[in-house]
């Protein structure tokens, strides 16, 4: 059934990061340290449009995150839930936020990738990005 063209893609509302974070714990392989309520409204208030969520029929469907640090787009954690993959719900949730970082003034995206997801790095060299060989990513759990 296609439902491309009826998903809605906008803003997160801050009453539904726990159905974001509900949908990241079902869609995903675990969650992460900041997956939680806390973090997620640290990221609203500092930009409330980075969180995006892709919505059908009133159900959150899958979700987005692409901020702008002032110099580059960033997008990390596209989600999308199991029963609606392969829809086109990614590339509508990509192309939103291509839009709104291209708006803020990005001329460069970055999108963080779990490589052993084969899904994942489908969808984003669908989505016209390429793997960049030459660039690690070194991680550093900060103490509480």
């Amino acid at each position: 059934m296609e439902i491309e063209g009826r998903v809605v893609v906008r803003a997160c509302r801050a009453r539904e990061i726990a159905g974001v974070l509900e949908l990241w714990r079902k869609s995903r392989n675990g969650v992460g340290r900041t997956d939680d309520p806390p973090s997620l409204r640290r990221l609203r208030e500092l930009d409330q449009g980075a969180l995006l969520v892709a919505e059908l029929e009133g159900r959150i469907v899958g979700s987005l995150i692409a901020a702008w640090d002032g110099w580059r787009g960033n997008m990390y954690r596209l989600t999308v839930h199991p029963g609606y993959r392969r829809r086109g719900v990614a590339r509508r949730l990509i192309a939103k936020g291509e839009e709104r970082l291209r708006a803020a003034g990005a001329k460069r995206i970055s999108a963080l990738v779990w490589t052993a997801d084969e899904a994942a790095v489908s969808a984003w060299l669908s989505a016209g990005y390429e793997q960049d060989e030459g660039t690690g990513r070194f991680v550093k759990t900060v103490p509480d």
